[in-house]
């Protein structure tokens, strides 16, 4: 795969593991919902980031051919964890639960213009015209979409919850461009790893705490498997992905790729839970996928 990936005229691959990863992340939302069900917020978190500790831990060594971690590079890597894995979980679980999906889907709908804008900041990355237009194209239709997806006028918002969803985009986009420094330098497998091992870490305070008072043999078997696939999937699956494409493409345009989160969630929803989708919200998605196609097509080589 890697070495596929340096190859200059295939720029789609990396595309693709940019678009796997944010669409796996998107339908694994449904099944984060189903397990809170069962385990409390943190202890979810802890036996997510425990699961895929053992699952990872032979990526945790360094390559031959890979130089040993700075202090700059373990810096890094703590707060791609921390502002990734550790804040954006809490701002977004405690910050949906205060206020309505509509808010929620809206603020999220900034996250590609907010990793542009940081991108742009700490990594001076030039900004084409067509990615900034690609850019619009995706905020606006996730925003349209957000905007046609609940009109239950019992939902209210609060400043608070608006702020924290707030929150987790910056620490969204802070994950992309900080992933950017590290791809760089340490290996896609190595820094899900090392990002996860923080993860763990950061968490396992608040998870023992809850784990002391949590009956664990309440818990079936289908949930447990569940777990499993969900620790994977979110903690090394897509963190790879997203690592391997990003080592290959600006942030900038990378970001563009979140759109695919919100995308994705609503094609789950309307395929296996029933969910209906209206011609404002296919529109809205098109939207967002026209901005996608228009950030990554290829530019016409210059003689």
């Amino acid at each position: 795969m890697s070495a596929v990936l340096q190859r200059p005229h295939a720029p789609w691959l990396s595309f693709l593991c940019l678009a796997g990863s944010m669409a796996l992340v998107g339908s694994y939302v449904g099944l984060s919902k189903v397990l809170v069900l069962v385990f409390p917020v943190f202890l979810l978190a802890f036996l997510r980031f425990g699961i895929a500790a053992i699952a990872m831990a032979g990526w945790v060594r360094r390559g031959a051919a890979e130089p040993a971690l700075n202090a700059h590079d373990r810096r890094l890597l703590f707060l791609e964890s921390f502002f990734g894995n550790f804040l954006f979980s809490i701002c977004m679980l405690f910050g949906v639960s205060m206020t309505s999906a509509l808010a929620a889907g809206v603020i999220m709908a900034g996250i590609p213009a907010a990793v542009a804008l940081l991108s742009r900041v700490f990594l001076r990355e030039r900004i084409a015209l067509r990615t900034m237009l690609g850019i619009a194209c995706a905020v606006g239709g996730i925003a349209l979409v957000s905007v046609t997806k609940n009109t239950d006028p019992a939902v209210h918002s609060s400043l608070l919850g608006n702020l924290l969803l707030v929150a987790a985009v910056l620490c969204e986009a802070s994950y992309v461009v900080i992933g950017k420094k590290l791809t760089g330098k340490v290996s896609p497998k190595r820094i899900s790893a090392l990002i996860n091992l923080w993860g763990l870490a950061l968490v396992a305070p608040f998870g023992v705490w809850q784990a002391l008072r949590f009956d664990f043999g309440a818990v079936g078997a289908a949930s447990w498997w569940l777990l499993a696939f969900y620790s994977i999937a979110a903690s090394m699956i897509t963190v790879w992905l997203w690592m391997t494409g990003l080592k290959h493409v600006p942030a900038s345009k990378a970001g563009i790729f979140t759109v695919l989160l919100p995308v994705s969630a609503a094609a789950v929803g309307v395929l296996f839970l029933g969910e209906r989708f209206s011609a404002a919200q296919a529109a809205a998605f098109a939207l967002a996928l026209a901005g996608v196609v228009l950030a990554t097509w290829p530019s016409r080589a210059v003689p």
